[in-house]
């Protein structure tokens, strides 16, 4: 698998960072994991392709993580030109809140004639399910976002990208994590416990209960990311716009 992060920041973007939205290659496709506001923007800033993308993956339904899917479809329908089908996948109620957020930010929209397929599919939480040929098994996590919140385990035969979504501590993200080549984590903060979010703190002495080959933090505040220098000495990578790496 080859990761370009396209955005890894906060809803707020500290430090300049884009929303959330991973750039997956697989054996399989190239899927985006989440797809946040900014994400097209993003994706055009790093020069990649978005008629390249095959499906998009979605941890939750919030504008941070899903909010840039309106913007990906409509470009692709008047800019990009796309005619390939574009497959996307997400927890129970993706569809619904999907077709309200596209007729609130352009009404009608859904009832246009798209030039390419696009689908949605709903993953059953804890019921490994299909995606692009990967096999894709989620988890509730802690952190309300109106419809449930999971955490992503993505195979695609050969290797296993995990990632945390938003939530705060949950053992629900052991087996996510268990042996992933990589597993993306979201660290908020640097101290406290926080409602719906991780902190350093808490994430820290969990570590080596996650089991996973690599662990990356991201979605951090100022707090986390002043902090940063402590978290590579602890053997951790942290995210960053940009950044490209195989594994």
């Amino acid at each position: 698998m080859r990761l370009t992060i396209i955005g890894c920041g906060d809803a707020f973007g500290s430090g300049g960072r884009y929303n959330t939205c991973f750039f997956l290659e697989t054996a399989k496709a190239n899927v985006l994991v989440d797809c946040g506001a900014s994400s097209l923007p993003a994706m055009k800033a790093q020069r990649i392709d978005a008629n390249r993308i095959d499906g998009v993956i979605l941890s939750h339904l919030h504008g941070d993580h899903f909010g840039g899917l309106p913007f990906l479809l409509l470009d692709a329908q008047f800019m990009a030109r796309r005619e390939k089908p574009l497959a996307i996948a997400g927890p129970p109620g993706t569809r619904a809140r999907l077709d309200a957020l596209m007729d609130v930010f352009f009404p009608k929209s859904t009832g246009s004639k798209w030039r390419f397929a696009w689908t949605v599919e709903e993953i059953p939480v804890g019921v490994e399910t299909d995606v692009l040929g990967h096999k894709v098994v989620s988890a509730e996590v802690v952190h309300q976002s109106g419809a449930p919140s999971t955490a992503l385990r993505i195979s695609d035969g050969d290797k296993v990208f995990a990632y945390s979504g938003d939530t705060e501590w949950t053992d629900a993200l052991l087996p996510v994590a268990r042996d992933a080549d990589l597993f993306i984590c979201e660290c908020y903060a640097f101290a406290g416990k926080l409602s719906g979010h991780m902190s350093w703190e808490i994430l820290q002495p969990r570590l080596a209960d996650l089991r996973a080959r690599q662990v990356m933090v991201t979605h951090m505040n100022p707090t986390m990311l002043a902090r940063t220098a402590e978290v590579e000495a602890a053997g951790v990578l942290v995210a960053a716009d940009g950044l490209k790496m195989a594994f």
